[in-house]
């Protein structure tokens, strides 16, 4: 591991990642010297999302300064479920389907951080969790916790006055809090790193280390992002921004970043590059049209990131061709290949553009016709009953936008 010269902290400071932490003073000097840390991601899905990012990139730069990541698929915690910020109980997954995501997962950390000769580490709370006898566990971890220290919670006295809180989700915390409590104890790790809303069940965790064995060990969280008009960060009009490209294309991937909304792109160069502070500062100053350069400069390094060099290159291709006239390349547009039989007749422009995932159903679609914002090329559909026959699909296909921005390809399937 190389040494860290200068404190970590300050570079997450610069970085916009500290929303809170437990010591700053303290922290700062721990990180002047090489450390462990980690952070958890439970295997709910399987796909982390562009909401992921802000902790995912604060590990990464972390080690980049001299520090060792623990990426901790929760294999275990997922059994049990994390109550934050959910009204309902969350739904329970078999172990067949927690093992595939958390495969999944393990994939999509590797592409941020460098586990080379234990330069990181990636674990499973699965296997210490699941070992733990109930009897045992409740004499040394659960007597330093406070049932009412716990339902000062925000989200567990919400649930209490609301839906209602199971008993396994109140156990949730305990299990956070072992996993650095067994962290601590087996690597070193001295910090544990997540989102705003993780701050109770972090916290907890140092806390059971200073009780449990008088250790001193730190929390951090960033901040959950949201977009200067006050979206959440990594939502569109289809739901979530998948890191899985089955899931969410590299081209729409691309696009998500390139619409970002001017006052946000400086801190999203921040949070989401490894690009030095002086670029970033240059890119973040451009005003007008230039500003578009800062959005594509952010749109081709955070899908370099997620997706590789080629599919971030692709993705700007395409994208140029489509906006700016170019007759580029449209390899990376989204394409759905019509099967000929459903071209004898014809088919309706509404049938595709719920086949392009760019109308919900068949009733979205004449809404959206109907409002004037459906083109086929550069030309307006004006009738929601218009069909479209196999020629018009032929060669490189036909291009059919919805709104200003989404955009699908069409081809005659071979």
């Amino acid at each position: 591991m190389s040494v860290a010269t200068e404190s970590g902290f300050d570079l997450l400071v610069e970085r916009g990642f500290v929303y809170q932490s437990s010591n700053d003073q303290a922290l700062r000097e721990a990180l002047r010297r090489p450390i462990t840390y980690y952070c958890g991601y439970d295997a709910t899905a399987s796909s982390l999302t562009a909401g992921h990012l802000v902790p995912i990139m604060l590990l990464a730069h972390l080690q980049r300064a001299g520090h060792r990541p623990i990426a901790l698929v929760g294999g275990g915690t997922t059994m049990v479920g994390d109550p934050t910020g959910k009204t309902q109980m969350r739904q329970m997954l078999s172990l067949d389907e927690i093992g595939r995501n958390q495969d999944a997962i393990k994939g999509q950390l590797s592409r941020f951080l460098d586990f080379d000769n234990g330069r990181a580490l990636m674990l499973n709370n699965a296997d210490w969790l699941l070992k733990l006898g109930y009897v045992e566990f409740l004499r040394e971890i659960g007597r330093h916790f406070s049932v009412n220290q716990m339902l000062q919670h925000e989200t567990y006295r919400e649930r209490l006055q609301g839906s209602g809180l199971s008993f396994i989700e109140l156990n949730y915390v305990l299990c956070q809090a072992y996993d650095f409590l067994h962290l601590y104890r087996e690597h070193g790790c001295v910090l544990q790193v997540g989102g705003s809303d993780q701050w109770f069940n972090i916290l907890a965790g140092s806390e059971l280390i200073r009780r449990a064995d008088g250790g001193d060990a730190f929390a951090l969280v960033a901040p959950l992002i949201t977009t200067a008009s006050g979206a959440k960060m990594g939502k569109t009009e289809g739901g979530a921004v998948w890191l899985d490209p089955e899931r969410t294309s590299p081209y729409a991937f691309y696009q998500y970043w390139v619409n970002t909304e001017d006052p946000d792109v400086g801190r999203y160069l921040r949070w989401f590059t490894f690009l030095p502070e002086d670029e970033i500062k240059r890119l973040a100053a451009l005003d007008g049209a230039e500003l578009r350069i800062a959005k594509e400069t952010l749109a081709f390094e955070v899908t370099r990131l997620v997706h590789g060099e080629q599919a971030a290159t692709e993705s700007q291709q395409s994208a140029r061709a489509l906006f700016g006239g170019d007759g580029g390349d449209l390899a990376a547009v989204p394409t759905t290949a019509v099967p000929a039989d459903r071209l004898t007749d014809g088919i309706e422009v509404v049938e595709l553009l719920v086949l392009g995932d760019l109308a919900s159903s068949r009733g979205a679609a004449r809404r959206l016709i109907q409002q004037g914002g459906v083109y086929l090329g550069d030309q307006r559909v004006e009738a929601a009953d218009l069909r479209v026959s196999g020629d018009q699909l032929a060669a490189d296909g036909l291009l059919l936008r919805a709104g200003k921005k989404r955009f699908h390809r069409f081809v005659a399937a071979q």
